[in-house]
């Protein structure tokens, strides 16, 4: 997998859910946090009001896309004078891959399309880690095309589920979350501040080095290896690699396979000298010591610690 592809998968966890929802107006809502996860909104209808936890209400309208990577709360209203019920939407409670709903009233209509996303904060990757609170992308014309086509997909195939709309549902909002990922490391200079893993994305030789990690993360890498593959001195390599990605390469590549490794052994049965060779490791000891200085368990432990259920049933299995 490429970088980005690579790190989606990594973070998101079970099913994604979602929402079509049409407001009228009066109306209010609030959102609770929800920790561990990120979640975003789409107008597709009319326009409304954002008021983030602790900030200033911001105007949204028609093709507006805002992002909250950490699970942040807000109020949603069509009007920022508009009372806020005491109760909340709380996204865990109400989670489902895709439903649809109306709240009536004598106003004006405003249509949003709502979903979030569970992330295993275990392992978090720093291109979602540093990400602000909110992003807030303002529909442009001719900007970010892919992202509206996802939109549409999307509010079309919930409005009006048809056969295989599970697996329809489950795809576009994974496409939904990388869009609009893309839109925000994609922003054009000036609109926000392009650094860290935005600028190692954007670079091309930081960028080839990353692509070789993710795509091959078994290969025997060094600093050699990769800084041709960016094109570069091996100095500079390090330097400027340190400097976007805020890691040398090689404790980079380090603690992405043993990231890569938890996830083995967490999901699948895989011996523990398979799950080494997978990350670069000819050696289970070496491996088995590298795992241990990173995530503070022996690789056999993390697995039982991590899938108790299934490494019960499987030790029944065998007696």
């Amino acid at each position: 997998m490429d970088v980005l592809s690579d790190v989606i998968a990594a973070v998101r966890v079970g099913l994604p859910n979602s929402s079509h929802v049409t407001w009228h107006a009066p109306w209010a809502r609030r959102f609770s946090s929800w920790p561990g996860s990120a979640g975003f909104q789409v107008i597709l209808q009319g326009s409304c009001w954002l008021i983030p936890e602790g900030g200033e209400p911001i105007p949204l309208s028609v093709g507006d896309v805002v992002f909250f990577p950490h699970g942040h709360g807000c109020v949603l209203a069509d009007s920022p004078s508009t009372p806020v019920p005491d109760s909340d939407c709380d996204p865990e409670k109400e989670a489902a891959l895709f439903r649809s709903a109306s709240i009536a009233g004598p106003g004006a209509a405003t249509v949003i399309l709502c979903g979030g996303y569970r992330l295993d904060d275990s392992r978090s990757h720093p291109i979602l880690r540093n990400l602000p609170d909110l992003i807030h992308l303002p529909a442009r014309l001719g900007h970010h095309p892919e992202l509206r086509a996802a939109v549409d997909l999307l509010a079309t195939e919930i409005g009006s589920p048809r056969p295989g709309a599970d697996t329809v549902v489950a795809s576009l909002l994974d496409l939904l979350l990388l869009y609009i990922l893309r839109a925000h490391l994609d922003a054009e200079p000036g609109h926000c501040e392009v650094s860290g893993w935005s600028a190692a994305l954007a670079d091309p030789g930081i960028s080839a080095a990353l692509d070789a990690v993710h795509r091959d993360p078994a290969h025997p890498w060094t600093v050699g290896s990769l800084a041709a593959r960016a094109g570069l001195s091996r100095a500079a390599f390090s330097r400027r690699f340190s400097t976007l990605v805020g890691q040398p390469p090689l404790a980079y590549l380090t603690w992405w396979r043993m990231g890569l490794a938890g996830r083995l052994l967490r999901s699948t049965d895989a011996p523990l000298s398979e799950v080494a060779t997978r990350v670069g490791y000819g050696s289970e000891f070496a491996f088995a010591n590298a795992f241990k200085r990173e995530h503070g368990l022996a690789p056999g432990r993390y697995r039982r610690e991590s899938c108790p259920i299934v490494t019960g049933v499987a030790e029944r299995l065998v007696q």
